[in-house]
């Protein structure tokens, strides 16, 4: 993989438990198990929470196309909510459909088992690091 590392994840990642697997050139895979703290009060997973993995992954694939000098920042997700999870482990897929010099767009889909929960397109902007 010739981009850059990602900082360590002590902020909201790590908080919520949530974990990157797998990194490529465009891609990453993350996990999130479900439990009780996790869901709304209709005993499903939080939308948030599964927000929350699309983002996180798609920094994550983006991250592994930066150089040493850049950096990168969410400009918008659209997610699409598609199965209510109660129970298992939350899988995402990421992967970047096109990168530009300031601009990438991606797509994230959130598996819980072989049923597809959510599915979400996004747009991350590169800009020079330290900003």
């Amino acid at each position: 993989m010739n981009g850059r590392e990602p900082p360590p994840d002590a902020g909201f990642g790590r908080l919520i438990g949530l974990e990157v697997t797998e990194r490529a050139a465009g891609e990453s895979r993350c996990t999130l198990g479900v439990g009780p703290h996790r869901l709304n009060p209709h005993g499903t997973v939080h939308g948030g929470v599964l927000y929350s993995l699309a983002d996180q992954g798609m920094g994550a694939a983006v991250y592994t196309l930066l150089g040493e000098d850049e950096s990168c920042a969410t400009i918008e997700i659209k997610m699409v909510y598609l199965a209510a999870v109660r129970e298992g482990t939350l899988d995402c897929r990421t992967r970047v459909l096109h990168k530009g010099r300031r601009l990438v767009v991606l797509e994230s889909e959130v598996m819980s088992g072989e049923k597809l929960a959510a599915k979400a397109l996004g747009s991350f902007a590169i800009f020079p690091a330290g900003r």
